[in-house]
């Protein structure tokens, strides 16, 4: 694989994306990849890992693109199947199926570590023009206790980080909301 190739190829689906969402997404969550295939000894395919997680943003309206590159990087086509599969996989309310499939989908949600949920929620409600109160009820609605990791080494990471999320609402809305 080339990473250069790589980053050159998807750099123009992330440009207009918001920070939340752009390549530091992607680098961010890569170094999460990494951090949990360094804390097992988990039998994945790193290459189809990297793939996956530089196309997992932009799978969805973009795949035949990604496919087409792919096949110009000489992947057979049951290569390309397993790459776009685990980039799916990573963002599906299922049970990922492959072991690529649950790295990605953890890291991806424990991707800024404890704080960054919240953090993360924010910046987005704001680039939405969301109002506070709007993106607190969109945390409490469809954020908290909505995900699941399915990794040993990921489970008490993203608790962490809803028990810190929920504690960081609680305060929140005890100073904002003055009755």
């Amino acid at each position: 694989m080339d990473k250069v190739k790589l980053i050159e190829f998807v750099r123009p689906y992330y440009a207009n994306k918001d920070i939340m969402h752009n390549m530091w997404h992607i680098e961010l969550v890569e170094k999460w990849v990494n951090k949990i295939l360094n804390m097992n000894c988990y039998a994945a395919n790193v290459e189809y890992l990297t793939f996956a997680t530089y196309f997992h943003g932009f799978i969805y309206t973009h795949e035949a693109d990604v496919r087409a590159w792919l096949k110009e990087q000489n992947l057979s086509e049951e290569d390309i199947c397993r790459v776009v599969e685990i980039a799916y996989e990573s963002q599906r309310t299922e049970i990922p199926e492959s072991i690529e499939g649950k790295i990605l989908h953890d890291a991806h949600l424990i991707e800024g570590g404890r704080v960054y949920q919240i953090t993360k929620c924010l910046i987005t409600g704001s680039l939405r023009g969301q109002s506070l109160l709007e993106t607190i009820n969109y945390i409490e609605t469809n954020i908290l206790d909505k995900s699941v990791c399915y990794l040993p080494e990921t489970l008490e990471l993203f608790e962490q980080a809803n028990q810190f999320t929920k504690y960081f609402i609680s305060e929140l809305k005890t100073e904002i909301l003055i009755d």
